[in-house]
């Protein structure tokens, strides 16, 4: 599903250059729960920007389902991006004057999906995390948990290849950062392709492996025996 083969990333800082990340070599296959961990610094912004089309590698390649990811402009980027991704921020990154049901609906919109299917969709993705209820009402009149549902069922709406979680559960507390965690488990256990950066310990063992970035090299790449967030839930 993703391939990266000796991925270089520098920045200019001033008269300096930063070299970020250093020949990352990374493959997700279909279905996997991937989580991706390291110190501030380590690089894993930079490769999730980059996995995320945000950025580009200076050298190095990016395969997403068998297409090469590269020379994309910016318009053919935001195409590619709709088509392949879906995104989870720490910030939920709700539209706060749109409902839950319209913040849902809102990729479908750039793909010209017509608005009869688009409110369909969003109902049923809503009501697959739990908040067909809440379909109407604005991000103000929302728990962060509840936000957080909303993001993942904005991401689930356009059916991606791969969802890019960056650090969901980082603005939530603990006991709600299970219930996120065991509904992006179940979305897993469906056979979604799952990316989590975090650098919270408990939440990368709810995944099936973890990548380890130091220094803007993979420093360790195991697979655990997942721990389900229904056992703290």
């Amino acid at each position: 599903m993703i391939e990266i083969k000796d991925l270089h990333k520098s920045y200019i800082m001033g008269s300096n250059s930063l070299h970020v990340l250093k020949g990352i070599d990374f493959n997700v296959e279909e279905g996997e729960l991937v989580a991706i961990m390291g110190s501030s610094g380590s690089g894993k912004s930079t490769l999730l920007n980059i996995l995320g089309m945000l950025d580009v590698a200076d050298e190095g390649s990016y395969t997403l389902d068998s297409v090469p990811i590269k020379n994309l402009n910016e318009k053919k980027a935001a195409q590619y991006r709709n088509k392949f991704l879906g995104f989870i921020f720490q910030s939920f990154n709700l539209i706060n004057y749109k409902t839950a049901m319209e913040n849902v609906a809102l990729p479908l919109y750039y793909q010209g999906v017509s608005r009869k299917e688009r409110q369909e969709k969003a109902l049923k993705y809503l009501g697959q995390v739990g908040l067909a209820e809440w379909a109407t009402h604005l991000p103000s009149e929302l728990s962060g948990g509840q936000k957080q549902r909303v993001a993942i069922a904005r991401a689930m709406a356009s059916e991606p290849k791969v969802l890019l979680a960056d650090e969901p559960t980082g603005a939530l507390d603990s006991t709600t950062s299970y219930e996120v965690m065991e509904l992006i488990q179940k979305i897993n256990d469906e056979g979604n392709t799952i990316l989590v950066v975090t650098h919270e310990e408990d939440i990368a063992k709810m995944c099936k492996r973890i990548v380890h970035l130091k220094d803007g090299i993979i420093e360790k790449d195991e697979k655990i025996e997942q721990v389900r967030a229904s056992e703290y839930v």
